[in-house]
């Protein structure tokens, strides 16, 4: 029996990360079990778009993205760009992405960044697919990004977002999915006032596994099955049960990845 009624889709996680390579095939099942119905495989270079692409391809429960993050553009090269816009062209891929601003490691590299951004906001436009964004130390850059494409036929995700009330609902009029993540459990994080007052329409929730676990999780590797955690806690933010949390989040999901 699943913990909740309802079932859940993670919407972030890098399944083919070298930390599940002992043990993926039982994490995915530990994810059914636990009533995790759907994942997404996210890419971050080509290399692990490509296996996105192959786990989705053998696994019902699985889809992927594929696309290249921040930190990995300054080893990307045209070629690069030019495969992963293929592969977006798989059946099996629903999402753009990762990709956004990352200023935490290397500022030097943010030309680049911006470049990326802007050629996979591109492509979220002409396949119809939604963009996965990370925003680390870059709210300002981000925000600027969505607004040029504010009115284009791009609807973007806000992973793991972290941005304040003001930044929440600026993004929401901009169209904006916004996911959340372990750090909503976390004792001090604001994210919990954020998510309380947002419109459930736009609300997702993700693990980014095996990276952020939620808490009682925390500082172990992180995995889809612990999304249930997540949820109980933006459940417990919202004052709804977390059956109507999981339902609502899944239709979400559903409609921005256009599955039926």
């Amino acid at each position: 029996m699943h913990p909740i009624a309802d079932l859940l889709f993670d919407t972030h996680t890098h399944l083919t990360d070298e930390a599940f390579d002992d043990d993926r095939a039982d994490v995915i099942q530990r994810a059914l079990d636990a009533g995790v119905e759907r994942m997404v495989a996210v890419g971050f270079d080509l290399e692990s778009s490509r296996a996105a692409v192959a786990l989705a391809e053998n696994r019902d429960s699985v889809y992927a993205a594929a696309g290249i993050h921040p930190c990995h553009v300054h080893e990307a090269c045209e070629e690069d760009y030019r495969e992963i816009e293929k592969l977006l062209e798989h059946p099996s891929v629903i999402a753009v992405g990762e990709t956004g601003i990352d200023l935490h490691y290397d500022r030097s590299t943010y030309p680049l960044q911006e470049t990326s951004f802007r050629r996979h906001m591109e492509w979220g436009g002409s396949t119809g697919l939604p963009v996965i964004v990370h925003d680390r130390e870059a709210h300002a850059e981000v925000m600027a990004m969505l607004d040029e494409f504010h009115g284009e036929e791009t609807t973007a995700i806000l992973h793991c977002f972290t941005g304040d009330a003001a930044m929440a609902e600026r993004a929401v009029s901009l169209g904006c999915f916004l996911g959340f993540g372990g750090i909503a459990t976390f004792k001090n994080s604001t994210v919990g006032e954020v998510v309380s007052g947002l419109p459930a329409e736009c609300i997702l929730v993700e693990t980014d596994a095996p990276y952020l676990a939620p808490v009682p999780h925390r500082g172990r590797r992180n995995e889809p099955s612990y999304l249930v955690n997540t949820a109980e806690a933006v459940a417990r933010h919202r004052a709804v049960t977390v059956d109507e949390l999981a339902r609502t989040t899944t239709q979400n999901a559903n409609k921005v990845f256009r599955i039926h």
